[in-house]
């Protein structure tokens, strides 16, 4: 039986180092391999892994880009992370939001939004943002309960012959 997990039982990471970097890449992997391959392909994930999951590309996103990672470990061991960068007018875009799926269900993504939303605040940011794929109706369903809307639609050209076929969802604050 799954156990919800409280706030004091996780540890909190804010990366900053290449180590950190590197530890998110792995949960990237294990993630969108299990996650994403039936939803857009083993070949678009493989691309957008090498693209924009790399521990380079989210070093590089940490150090250099303004994106602010997080990753929650239990029992030493990494289990969810998430990602964040302020934009124009006072809006904050969730850019990564994903749980092993072993701790899916367990108040992980909860939590990590409610420290995204405490942070949000503290900035007086005037809503969260984020684009999910069309398909993925558990992360649409799970965003909702967690009071975000679909705002509209959005095909992005990624490269490589890949598109992102995504909702825009927000949640005012």
């Amino acid at each position: 039986m799954k156990t919800c997990y409280e706030k004091t039982s996780v540890e909190w990471h804010h990366a900053t180092s290449r180590e950190d970097a590197r530890i998110i890449a792995g949960l990237a992997n294990e993630v969108w391999t299990e996650h994403y391959v039936p939803l857009i392909g083993a070949d678009q994930v493989v691309y957008m892994l090498e693209r924009f999951q790399s521990s380079e590309q989210i070093y590089l996103d940490i150090s250099e880009n303004g994106m602010h990672y997080l990753w929650l470990s239990t029992n030493n061991k990494p289990v969810a992370y998430m990602a964040w960068q302020e934009k124009p007018a006072g809006n904050c875009f969730l850019s990564k939001l994903y749980v092993l799926k072993s701790h899916r269900g367990l108040g992980l993504a909860r939590m990590m939004m409610k420290e995204l939303i405490a942070v949000c605040q503290k900035n007086k940011y005037l809503k969260i943002w984020l684009t999910v794929n069309k398909g993925n109706s558990k992360s649409i369903e799970a965003y909702k309960k967690m009071m975000f809307s679909i705002r509209d639609m959005v095909v992005t050209d990624i490269g490589g012959g890949f598109v992102m076929d995504d909702f825009i969802m927000e949640r005012m604050l």
